[in-house]
C-alpha cells in the first residue's frame, strides 16, 4: 500500500461542504466516488486537512488515501481528475511515508476572505466574493486585526456549537489588503483554526472597516471569550482555504 498527499482546489458553490452526508452532493463523496472507481469498487478511505463547509472553497485542500494501485506519480492526478467533476481539480500528486497523516501534521493553515464593496454589484463574483454595499476603511481594519496576532483564546469568535474545549489558537498573521478599487481580501495564517473563526473574525473587522464598531473594541471582544461580543459571521461564499503547511513533506 503506498500513501498519497494530494493537493485539490474546488468552487464550493455547489457543495454542501466537504464531509460526505446523507443525500448531499459534496466534496469528499465526489472524491470517493471517483476513488471507488480508479479502485474497481473498492472502498479507499480519504482524510482531509480539514472540513469546509457549503458554499466555502478551496485552492490548497490537502487529502491523503492509501492505494495498491501501482500508478507512477506524475500520472495519479491525471487518473484521478478524469473521474472528478469540473468543480473539483487534482493540483499534484506525491507519493509519502505511511505515517503521514494531512490532519494531524499541518503546523499552519492560510485562509482568505475575499470582499467586494461599494453599491455596485457584480453578478459574476456573487459565489465567489461577499459583497457589502458600503465602503471600507481597511486601516481601521488592520489595526483591529493587530489586536488577534500572537496566540489567545479565541472563544469569542467559535461557533457557539462547537464541543471544542480548548479555544487557544495562534494566528501568525492576520491582514487585510486592497486588491482593487472595489475588492479587498483578508489573509489569515495559523497554527490552528475553530469552527467559523475566519468568518466571525472577518465580520467582525468589516463592522469595524463600516464605522459600525470601533478599532479598540477588538481587544475587548477578544478578551471577553465569549461568542456574543464579536460581530456577524461572514458568508460562506466569500472564504478559502488557501495553503496548508507541513514541516517535512
Amino acid at each position: 500500500m503506498q500513501r498519497w498527499k494530494v493537493k485539490i482546489a474546488y468552487d464550493g458553490t455547489e457543495f454542501s461542504g466537504w464531509q460526505v452526508q446523507p443525500e448531499k452532493r459534496t466534496v469528499q463523496r465526489e472524491i470517493n466516488s471517483a476513488l471507488g472507481r480508479i479502485h474497481q469498487g473498492q472502498q479507499v478511505n480519504v482524510t482531509a486537512s480539514g472540513r469546509t463547509d457549503a458554499g466555502v472553497h478551496a485552492k490548497g485542500q490537502i487529502i491523503h488515501f492509501d492505494s495498491p494501485l501501482q500508478i507512477p506519480a506524475d500520472r495519479w492526478s491525471k487518473a484521478l481528475g478524469a473521474h472528478l467533476p469540473d468543480d473539483i481539480q487534482i493540483i499534484e500528486s506525491v507519493p509519502v511515508p505511511a505515517g503521514f497523516h494531512a490532519r494531524f501534521d499541518a503546523v499552519a493553515k492560510e485562509y482568505r476572505y475575499f470582499v467586494r464593496c461599494g453599491q455596485e454589484r457584480d453578478v459574476f463574483s456573487r459565489h465567489y466574493a461577499h459583497h457589502v454595499y458600503k465602503q471600507l476603511d481597511e486601516r481601521a481594519m488592520q489595526s483591529a486585526l493587530d489586536h488577534l496576532v500572537g496566540t489567545f483564546d479565541f472563544s469569542s469568535f467559535c461557533a457557539s456549537n462547537t464541543n471544542v474545549v480548548d479555544k487557544v489558537r495562534t494566528l501568525f498573521e492576520a491582514r487585510v489588503e486592497r486588491i482593487s478599487d472595489d475588492q479587498v481580501v483578508f489573509v489569515f495564517r495559523g497554527n490552528g483554526f475553530l469552527y467559523n473563526m475566519v468568518r466571525i473574525i472577518t465580520g467582525t473587522a468589516l463592522a469595524v472597516g463600516t464605522g459600525e464598531r470601533d478599532t479598540g473594541e477588538m481587544v475587548t471582544i477578544r478578551d471577553a471569550r465569549d461568542r456574543r461580543f464579536a460581530g456577524k459571521t461572514a458568508p460562506g461564499h466569500g472564504l478559502y482555504l488557501w495553503d496548508v503547511y507541513y514541516k517535512d513533506v
